[in-house]
């Protein structure tokens, strides 16, 4: 006997929102990696590169808009930290914890816009949510 196929998510996959189109996937996975234009040499380029995506897809991709604002979230609570831990290199604590903040900001980063490319919003650890 022929059995019907499973229903449901496949375990281990992801699942994509309904009507997320491949555009929107990719608008969400470049407003996480637009945080990158900061590490090139603009000034504040991480926190202004995804604020403009944010600002310029909040109506017509809202799944981008809200990865975007996630990473403008994550990238001022990032900047927060590395502004204290500049002030604690004084006690040379600092330098560890910027070169800690360097690395996790990249780690994060290209999890983050996997997850995007993949359809699967992703939420930032140790970020303060100043935009809701």
């Amino acid at each position: 006997m022929h059995e019907p196929p499973p229903s449901g998510p496949i375990p281990g996959h992801s699942t994509v929102p309904p009507g997320l189109t491949s555009d929107e996937k990719m608008w969400a996975m470049f407003g996480h990696l637009s945080a990158f234009i900061g590490w090139i040499g603009i000034p504040f380029g991480n926190l202004i590169a995804p604020l403009i995506i944010w600002q310029v897809k909040k109506e017509t991709m809202p799944f981008a808009a809200e990865q975007s604002k996630e990473c403008l979230n994550f990238q001022i609570s990032m900047t927060i930290y590395a502004a204290i831990s500049v002030v604690l290199m004084l006690v040379f604590i600092g330098f560890l914890m910027l070169a800690a903040l360097y690395v996790m900001n990249l780690v994060f980063l290209i999890i983050a816009a996997v997850k995007a490319n993949e359809g699967t919003a992703y939420r930032y650890p140790l970020t303060i949510r100043f935009i809701s």
